[in-house]
């Protein structure tokens, strides 16, 4: 069912391989700023969607499915633009990989809990943990385009770490939860 919100989700995804087409020269800076202005959008994109569904009363199967996959496409899109093109570099993979393997693990999760009726509803740690995750982002993303302001990449790499931290600490959680309905 094409309502307007899975048709914000759906222009998430579609948007993608622009922002990252944006984010391949880090050298670019005006790149960089159109990407964070790209990335920006599609974060209010992502809040309307959801305010739409629920507030018109459509929210849908499909849009339930689509929009945690949207975020995910995206966040991945990005940290492996930024580590393959070395913005992210040295110790910093660490919270990216961190990241990576969280979103990959909880996703098989809720899809093998999913095929045996159980659900894994989102805690309100991991809506903090992705808001963090999604501001780090923004953050190296702004940092690109604006190299000469320090702080901002500083800044950028403290939330990135943090994210990181609660994406930890969501998905040991989240497997804790898992274990309980898995044979032995």
């Amino acid at each position: 069912m094409l309502t307007l919100p899975n048709i914000l989700t759906l222009s998430r995804i579609i948007t993608v391989p622009l922002l990252a087409a944006f984010l391949w020269w880090p050298e670019w800076r005006l790149g960089y700023g159109i990407a964070f202005a790209i990335y920006c959008l599609m974060g209010i994109t992502d809040y309307f969607d959801g305010y739409l569904a629920r507030a018109q009363g459509t929210v849908s199967k499909l849009g339930v499915f689509l929009d945690p996959i949207a975020d995910k496409i995206m966040i991945a899109a990005v940290l492996l633009i930024l580590a393959g093109r070395h913005v992210i570099t040295d110790l910093h993979l660490i919270p990216a990989l961190v990241i990576l393997v969280r979103e990959i693990a909880v996703s098989g999760l809720r899809e093998f809990l999913g095929g045996i009726q159980v659900s894994l509803p989102v805690s309100r740690l991991a809506k903090w943990k992705t808001t963090l995750q999604l501001i780090a982002l923004g953050g190296l993303i702004l940092a690109g385009a604006l190299p000469d302001f320090l702080w901002l990449w500083q800044a950028a790499l403290l939330a990135f770490w943090i994210a990181a931290a609660l994406t930890l600490i969501t998905g040991w959680d989240y497997l804790r939860v898992g274990l309980r309905h898995m044979d032995t």
